[in-house]
């Protein structure tokens, strides 16, 4: 089980006895009931009382409600207060839009608003393309969400996703200087939403889909793709495949393989598998296995859904049939975008020596990172807290800074296997070891690389 995570962490405000062992028992209660002091601060003081404000890493809400009563029951000590860290970063929201310009007088007034800036929209409407160049549209792209599938939430509706797009759009900023706005759309209906994200579309210079639940997800993308001449981005989807390509093949390089050899086997076959699938295939991957909750995909099983047909199809030349850990005897690499706990550290033994395990399933994955690494060559997770975390903020922000800085009007595969490519070799080959096969988030590498090989694959495309 994870341990106590900053995420949910508290700082409580303490009235304490003045004493010399007030600090250590303090740190002391805390430890004993589980939890982690980051930050300890006497904020006020007097000849026999002091205020301190102790911040502590906690299991979640009911954990924390435990370290603050024994807080409380400690001699000498009254808690006047506790803040929630998480809940006080989103106070008010994450984000503001600011101005660009300085309005210091009434002739910056007279050109940033009427009359100077009728001039600018007749030129616009003359030429709709100089809308990128003087409009917002320029580096501005919509997060477009219904809240069906977000995180692993599931469907908690609009209102409850607001948070979750609004973090994605600090993250644009951050790591891409792309200007993000959240749209979290009341309604789940694929005609509704592609009416309305075309509708808006004017605005923005690409769309992100965000946590639409699969299938609709695979008809508004298409759709949209289909009505708009800006690209259309699911990153649920081709991010999550991006990520996994590069880590594939970083992960190969460690073991000595190649991926036209090996034999995959992939849990999940929702938006993320598929688009896994698809982005393995046109790397080069020949035997890939798929399987779901209903054991693994072939043309013959019974009771196939439509949407599998495909999958069915274009995978699994040995024709191999049953379960997971079935499929998983023999293989050299198992890719997991689907549930907890599917395989066990005993499915991973009957693995082909120096295999690679990606288990994605965030936060339980689809088997116990340790037991995985008992067997495995090379373990990924989707998580922060074990060696190589797979995680889609390595991809979607360079991809869309590349997109952007090239004014491409679409995106292909040609450009998620260059920003794939481009991934992977931020890692350099002296760096390159089981435990560390995709850089880190902050490397600062990561963005601009991504963005290039984007870019000029989307001039080469766009041409």
């Amino acid at each position: 089980m994870a341990g106590p995570s900053v995420s949910s962490s508290i700082t409580a405000r303490l009235q304490v006895a003045a004493r010399p062992t007030a600090v250590s028992e303090l740190t002391t209660a805390i430890e004993q009931a589980g939890g982690i002091v980051t930050a300890l601060d006497v904020t006020a003081s007097g000849h026999e009382q002091m205020q301190v404000d102790l911040t502590c890493a906690t299991l979640g809400e009911e954990h924390a409600a435990t370290i603050v009563d024994r807080l409380g029951e400690l001699d000498g000590v009254r808690v006047d207060r506790v803040s929630d860290r998480t809940f006080l970063m989103h106070l008010g929201g994450k984000l503001e839009i600011t101005s660009k310009v300085p309005l210091r007088n009434r002739d910056d007034l007279s050109m940033a608003y009427t009359p100077g800036v009728a001039r600018v929209s007749e030129a616009i409407a003359a030429r709709p393309e100089d809308a990128r160049r003087l409009t917002i549209k320029r580096n501005t792209i919509a997060v477009v969400t219904d809240g069906t599938a977000v995180l692993g939430l599931g469907d908690v509706g609009p209102l409850a996703a607001l948070p979750v797009m609004e973090g994605k759009a600090v993250l644009f900023k951050q790591f891409a200087g792309i200007d993000a706005f959240p749209i979290a759309l009341d309604t789940t209906d694929v005609d509704r939403i592609v009416d309305t994200v075309v509708a808006i579309a004017p605005v923005f210079a690409g769309i992100n889909l965000e946590d639409i639940s699969a299938p609709r997800c695979f008809e508004v993308e298409r759709r949209l793709r289909e009505r708009l001449d800006i690209p259309v981005f699911h990153d649920d989807q081709h991010g999550t495949a991006i990520v996994v390509v590069a880590a594939l093949t970083n992960a190969l390089q460690v073991v000595g393989k190649r991926i036209e050899d090996v034999r995959i086997v992939l849990s999940g076959a929702g938006a993320a598998g598929t688009a896994v699938l698809k982005l393995l295939l046109a790397a080069g991957a020949d035997d890939v296995v798929v399987a779901d909750v209903d054991g693994v995909v072939h043309p013959d099983r019974p009771g196939l859904s439509p949407s599998l047909q495909w999958t069915a199809t274009a995978t699994n030349p040995r024709g191999v049939t049953g379960t997971i850990p079935d499929a998983l005897a023999g293989a050299d690499v198992f890719i997991g975008v689907s549930a907890p706990d599917v395989i066990t550290g005993a499915d991973v033994a009957t693995m082909a020596a120096d295999s690679i395990v990606f288990a994605l399933a965030n936060p339980r994955p689809e088997v116990d990172p340790d037991d995985a690494a008992q067997h495995a060559a090379v373990v990924g997770t989707g998580r922060s807290d074990f060696a190589n975390q797979i995680n889609n903020v390595l991809a979607f922000p360079g991809v869309f800074r590349g997109l952007l800085d090239a004014q491409s009007h679409r995106i292909t595969d040609e450009m998620l296997l260059a920003a794939a490519g481009a991934l992977a070799a931020v890692v350099r080959p002296d760096e390159l070891n089981p435990t560390y096969i995709v850089p880190s988030v902050f490397n600062p590498e990561v963005t601009t690389r991504v963005a290039a090989a984007v870019a000029q694959a989307a001039r080469g495309t766009d041409a």
